[in-house]
């Protein structure tokens, strides 16, 4: 199987051409937004962190950013910073630079002498860069070449019985083609964990597995906090899911079953080629926001009752099993597999038109929080305060 992308010259080729804006903290996410909207083939993001913080959360955020900027769905960047955060926008160019031939290009608000100045100059700059992603033609490439990030959100107990094994099911496709799949959300694999690991490729992959999660619940603990204080949610709860345990054995389905080669850290770009798992917060926008990071071209997401969310850089496919969401949402929702649960589809079947819907979108056709132009982001802070 191939599928039609733009070739970079380092890592893997892009599904889609987009310039990206992208800011240096939130002070520069307005300025970003504008310049965006003047430039056809240009994304944003705004960014709600950056500065003023400890060590470790501006290691994140910088972590984000550049992953981001080295998304292979991006042709090139533009970066606005205001020009007294803690990463200043010529640092964050020059660490970009450092890891790409892409073109990068930075200007500072208060370098420039204000707003207006800085919109006109990185407008310029994006024009340049758009004409030139537009003479890149596209390739065919084998499917091996593609990383799909898995996700779920606003589940329900259609998610863990019908629309989670689909997308395992794909996922075990992809994987089975040569091609690499990210499961995240970690808090989630919580009273799973046991199942997850047994799919570890090694005895040192089954030992990370349990011990992100027994991690996660320690550093909660520390803070006087539990992490079942918020899992399921009140939404998992009205759809029929009981206990962090519950979701946890649905969640972790979405993942497929062929053996798990790596555990990630947030963000963090893999190094292996299969099934792969990150240790994310079990919030669907940051785990998201995570697997962009990390060079994810496209994100499966599984909902149950519903979800608009979408990502500038990456197109975000939602899919669900629950045929009163898909009738209700149906301009939100990518695919049905509500036939799942009715016994006019099985579990294999909706998993091979999965991989249909997965390739036409890699080659080129708009997911629904795409074509609206959504742009959903959060960094999951590494220290938090409680």
């Amino acid at each position: 199987m191939e599928f039609y992308g733009y070739r970079r010259k380092e890592g893997r080729p892009g599904i889609r051409n987009h310039v990206l804006i992208l800011p240096t903290c939130a002070c520069g996410s307005e300025s970003c937004r504008i310049v965006a909207s003047q430039v056809r083939g240009a994304v944003n993001i705004v960014f709600n962190t950056g500065c003023s913080d400890v060590a470790a959360n501006t290691a994140m955020s910088q972590k984000v950013l550049t992953g981001f900027a080295l998304n292979p769905n991006v042709y090139g960047v533009v970066i606005i910073g205001l020009g007294c955060e803690t990463v200043p926008h010529a640092k964050l160019r020059e660490k970009i630079q450092a890891l790409t031939s892409k073109p990068v290009v930075s200007f500072g608000i208060q370098e420039e002498g204000g707003t207006l100045k800085t919109i006109e100059k990185a407008v310029r700059a994006a024009r340049e860069m758009a004409a030139e992603a537009g003479m890149q033609q596209k390739e065919r490439f084998d499917i091996s070449e593609l990383l799909m990030g898995i996700e779920c959100g606003g589940s329900d107990a259609t998610s863990g019985i019908a629309s989670n094994p689909a997308v395992g099911n794909l996922s075990d496709r992809l994987v089975d083609l040569g091609a690499s799949t990210i499961m995240s959300e970690s808090i989630e694999w919580i009273g799973g964990e046991h199942v997850l690991a047994r799919r570890a490729a090694t005895p040192e992959i089954h030992d990370q597995i349990i011990r992100v999660c027994e991690a996660y619940e320690k550093h909660l603990l520390a803070a006087g906090q539990d992490c079942r204080a918020g899992q399921p949610t009140p939404g998992n709860k009205a759809g029929g899911l009981s206990t962090i345990d519950e979701k946890s054995l649905g969640c972790i389905r979405k993942g497929g079953t062929r053996p798990i080669v790596e555990v990630l850290e947030q963000a963090e770009r893999p190094t292996k080629q299969g099934a792969i798992v990150m240790d994310t917060a079990g919030y669907d926008i940051s785990s998201v926001t995570s697997m962009v990071a990390a060079g994810c071209q496209v994100v499966i997401f599984t909902t149950g009752r519903g979800t608009p969310t979408g990502n500038a850089i990456v197109p975000v496919c939602k899919v669900t099993a629950n045929a009163h969401t898909y009738s209700w949402m149906e301009d939100n929702m990518d695919a049905d597999l509500s036939p799942i649960l009715s016994g006019e589809k099985t579990i294999a079947e909706a998993g091979e038109m999965l991989l249909g819907k997965i390739h036409d979108i890699a080659d080129g056709r708009l997911t629904k929080a795409e074509a609206y132009g959504f742009s959903d982001i959060a960094v999951d802070h590494v220290c938090r305060f409680v």
